[in-house]
């Protein structure tokens, strides 16, 4: 039922009629795009941060059940969703600094959820120096730089694959459970926008694996660590090394875990707000 239900809502991606579409320039110059919703009286901002060429709305399931009593913001980082492709900007650095402005701009208590790629591009914010009003972090599916380092898979031999052959194999892959064609085909569309050479640059942070482990162990906000068994090792070293660090393993999912289970991600993140952020 809940793939349906995704399958309509994000064919169209049909927002409720109170949600604001909302561009800001950055001090470089981009016009990034987010969508909000959410009571104006919220106690809390949640900053969903999406993956490698990914839309916001890909968030739409976590939109539809937390902005009910939170104020939802589902943003499209440079080159995708609906924002601007700059010709330049995609490194850490850059994309910290989009989520800081960001920040800027929203009111209040804020928790990031961050995944895939959108896990390292919050480390980079907070490797950076954060912001005092960030009371908490979610962080799906990615290293956070601790050890054991993740597995090299080289690429089979032969010629490259062409990139819409690339994203379209991409975009299947993530999900562990049965999705339409034709949403699959509307998410490798969206994702297709980002031409190759800027999302290619997503893939190649100069940095090293320390990086995001210093940025996390920099800051004492709680921190909910949801993984499929892929990053397990990770999530256990993390939660032995770090205080206020909550963790989640999600088996038979895909790294759209946030979809594949729904309900259980929607509920671990609703008990980890209301047991380690509002106390």
């Amino acid at each position: 039922m809940r793939v349906f239900i995704l399958a309509v809502a994000l064919l169209l991606p049909a927002l409720p009629a109170w949600a604001r579409d909302v561009w800001f320039t950055t001090s470089d110059g981009a016009r990034l795009h987010y969508t909000e919703t959410g009571p104006a009286n919220a106690p809390l901002t949640l900053i969903f941060v999406p993956g490698w060429t990914m839309p916001g709305w890909i968030f739409a399931l976590q939109q539809r059940f937390f902005q009910r009593r939170y104020r939802v913001v589902l943003f499209d980082p440079r080159g995708q969703g609906s924002s601007q492709i700059p010709p330049t900007g995609y490194s850490q650095t850059r994309r910290g600094k989009d989520i800081a402005e960001l920040i800027d701009r929203l009111p209040g208590r804020v928790v990031v959820i961050g995944w895939s790629l959108g896990v390292l591009d919050t480390l980079a914010f907070i490797h950076q120096g954060g912001n005092p009003r960030i009371v908490g972090l979610v962080l799906v599916d990615n290293s956070v730089g601790e050890p054991p380092a993740p597995l090299y898979h080289p690429p089979p031999p032969g010629p490259p694959r062409p990139y819409p052959v690339f994203v379209r194999e991409f975009v299947a892959g993530m999900f562990h459970t049965r999705q339409t064609p034709a949403y699959l085909a509307h998410l490798t569309q969206a994702c297709l926008r980002l031409p190759r050479p800027y999302a290619a640059a997503l893939l190649a942070y100069p940095v090293p694996r320390g990086y995001w482990r210093a940025a996390l162990l920099s800051t004492g906000v709680p921190v909910l660590y949801a993984v499929r068994p892929l990053w397990a090792a990770q999530a256990h070293n993390l939660v032995a090394e770090r205080p206020h660090t909550d963790i989640a393993i999600f088996p038979r999912a895909g790294h759209a875990l946030f979809i594949d289970q729904a309900s259980r991600f929607d509920t671990l993140m609703q008990q980890f707000l209301e047991r380690d952020i509002h106390s």
